[in-house]
């Protein structure tokens, strides 16, 4: 019913920068929120940020002050500001949705396949 495509995964230095998008499409009546989640190998899949109307977020405390992610509710994207990149936030990194659609279930979260990020000391 809905479609996530992420972009914009890449290896960059440390101390560098990445903006990473999200394009939802489909049956989509309401998008609720919108997150990005990473999941880094032997980890779990962890919130990186999330966010409701833009004025409204979440961040990891492992991100706060480098991360910024931000929604654009026309377009039903979402973005996600990476500045001052570490290695360890290298993982591969999910979008989320939680989608009203109009037809059945009515609403559910819908994911992306990932974009992979590479942060190199």
């Amino acid at each position: 019913q809905v479609q996530l495509v992420e972009s914009g995964g890449d290896l960059v230095q440390a101390g560098g920068s990445l903006r990473l998008s999200c394009a939802a499409s489909g049956n989509i009546f309401i998008i609720n929120s919108m997150g990005w989640y990473r999941q880094a190998p032997g980890k779990q899949r962890e919130l990186v940020a999330s966010t409701i109307n833009n004025v409204s977020t979440n961040y990891a405390d492992s991100v706060k002050g480098r991360f910024t992610i931000s929604r654009d509710n026309a377009k039903n994207t979402v973005s996600l500001q990476m500045n001052s990149l570490k290695p360890e936030d290298t993982a591969v990194y999910y979008c989320n949705a939680l989608v009203v659609t109009h037809a059945s279930p009515y609403i559910g979260h819908y994911w992306g396949q990932g974009t992979q990020v590479t942060v190199s000391s």
